[in-house]
């Protein structure tokens, strides 16, 4: 896995690419001299948590043919205060998903994702607690 990141302006601004081509902007918090152009490198890795186990339990569900009309992720992270680095210490994942699906599989497909498949929840809870919500509309 190879990622390039470009630096955009004087300041914090840059552009990251992966191997295809696909591009994320990234900046710093303007309290540092960043110019919210891009997201700040730790909402990256909730992003990617978001990501991660979005992929898992919509794979998992539509394998087990659970038709899904819509499905949104909200995530906090809280961090560690006046730490240096500061680390996520909570990290909430509420899943939305909306049709007629059967409750236990969806909640069933959340922890395989987390406990058993998401390398980035398997990352992040070294050092974070993890915990999620299910709203089915």
């Amino acid at each position: 896995m190879l990622i390039k990141l470009d630096r955009r302006n004087d300041a914090y601004h840059f552009e990251a690419s992966n191997e295809q081509g696909n591009q994320v902007n990234i900046d710093a918090s303007p309290a540092i001299g960043g110019q919210n152009l891009g997201a700040r490198p730790m909402e990256l890795l909730l992003m990617g948590l978001g990501g991660c186990s979005a992929i898992d339990v919509l794979s998992i569900l539509k394998k087990q043919r659970v038709e899904v009309a819509d499905f949104k992720i909200e995530i906090n992270g809280e961090r560690e205060p006046e730490a240096v680095p500061s680390l996520f210490q909570d990290i909430h994942i509420k899943f939305i998903v909306k049709g007629p699906v059967d409750t236990s599989k969806v909640e069933k497909a959340i922890v395989l994702s987390l406990d058993k498949y998401c390398s980035v929840a398997k990352t992040l809870e070294k050092t974070a607690k993890i915990t999620w919500s299910l709203d089915v509309i």
